[in-house]
């Protein structure tokens, strides 16, 4: 199983499958053809129905540039792709000839696989690839999940760590101290800091809770919207789960950072076991595969940060994906907008409610999280790719601008 480090991109929104994974083909592409007169690349399905409501094209123009670079929309293809997000990159001579080619898989939470060529068997650095086999070794070294993450990625892990944490502090940050309209033409405006500032005297502690759970998943999930820097965990479109509630714990209970670097290290090894053993696609999976897993892992890290056990952790991580099977991805005009920015809310508000059922009722469960997550992957195969990231079914298919 592969790096918690490949869960945790630094990036720009608002997708990191539509826009951080194609700048990334894009970049490599580039290297190896930097001689070329002119580019075409051809965006296939979910790419090409949604890639402009993402910024797919904006970020290919970029990097390749504009002047010389044609990018397809390819909605329907004729062959069987290997994947709903696959993209070919064509280099060019100066009469138009051919010089090189490129196919690539966005897979999601920014990362590409490019077809026929093997990926690098050193990123493989954790030999159990299932949760079970990860509780059998803990319980068999008695160290915690944390612990075993370390032993595994080594103590610059922490260090790591670290600066995902500052980078998705400084995103709610900016979140709640900006105001104005997203861009994409949907006219939605900024809600964070509105959220944020509605505390009064007589506010209930649950009230309380809830706002500012939500105005910090706002703001990161906004931040990501209007193309601000934010931490894909384990994508952009469900950025805003896992620091709300650690920001929120952290400030509510006085948590150390070194406590939320831990909870940080266990929630991106929940990520990576879903990564490895499903997928953190919207455009294969549906949104279960991304605030689903987000909601998970968020879950698996407030049980770290009040040192729950591995058997409760598990199960808070399960009740968090089983309840978001199903859950679609049907972005409106292809913007990371309506309903992802409230989902992220939601799902925050979500995970709590795992982790509180988890505390106390751990020993009654019949699901075990791998036994979840194999339901999640087979689920979003079946769901139809209309409510894959094609923005053709849904809220995307019924809503209309004139109802604004």
């Amino acid at each position: 199983m592969k790096s918690i480090r490949d869960v945790y991109k630094i990036g720009k929104g608002p997708s990191s499958s539509h826009t951080m994974g194609p700048e990334r083909a894009a970049q490599i592409f580039l290297s190896r053809y930097p001689d070329a007169r002119a580019y075409r690349v051809k965006l296939y399905e979910s790419l090409a129905k949604t890639g402009k409501g993402h910024g797919t094209d904006r970020v290919l123009y970029e990097i390749l540039g504009k002047s010389r670079t044609e990018v397809l929309f390819c909605e329907y293809s004729e062959e069987e792709l290997p994947h709903p997000n696959t993209m070919d990159f064509f280099a060019l001579d100066e009469d138009e000839n051919g010089i090189g080619m490129m196919r690539v898989l966005s897979v999601g939470g920014g990362d590409i696989e490019i077809v026929g060529e093997r990926p690098d068997a050193a990123t493989e650095i954790y030999p159990e690839n299932s949760f079970a086999e990860i509780k059998q070794f803990c319980a068999w070294r008695y160290i915690s999940l944390s612990e075993y993450v370390e032993l595994n990625e080594g103590p610059e892990i922490w260090d790591f760590l670290s600066e995902i944490w500052r980078v998705m502090k400084r995103a709610v940050s900016m979140g709640l101290h900006t105001e104005g309209v997203l861009p994409g033409g949907l006219n939605v405006h900024r809600k964070a800091k509105h959220i944020f500032s509605q505390e009064h005297a007589d506010e209930i502690p649950q009230v309380r809770e809830l706002r500012l759970v939500c105005s910090y998943a706002y703001a990161v999930a906004e931040e990501n919207a209007d193309n601000g820097t934010v931490v894909t965990a384990p994508t952009c479109g469900s950025c805003g789960v896992l620091p709300a509630v650690l920001l929120y714990m952290q400030e509510h209970h006085g948590l150390s950072d070194e406590k939320v670097l831990q909870a940080l290290a266990v929630a991106g090894l929940i990520g990576t076991l879903v990564k490895r053993n499903a997928s953190i696609s919207g455009a294969e999976c549906g949104c279960q595969a991304e605030i689903g897993t987000a909601t998970s892992m968020a879950a698996a890290a407030l049980c770290t940060l009040f040192d729950l056990s591995i058997d409760q952790t598990e199960y808070a991580a399960e009740i968090a994906m089983e309840h978001q099977l199903g859950l679609t991805c049907d972005p409106i005009c292809g913007l990371v907008q309506i309903p992802c920015i409230e989902r992220n809310a939601v799902a925050a508000k979500r995970s709590m409610d795992a982790f509180n059922l988890a505390s106390f009722l751990c020993g009654t469960r019949n699901i075990s999280f791998d036994m979840v997550v194999r339901t999640m992957k087979e689920t979003g195969h079946h769901i139809s790719e209309k409510f894959r990231e094609t923005s053709e079914g849904g809220l995307a298919k019924l809503y209309s601008r004139r109802r604004v």
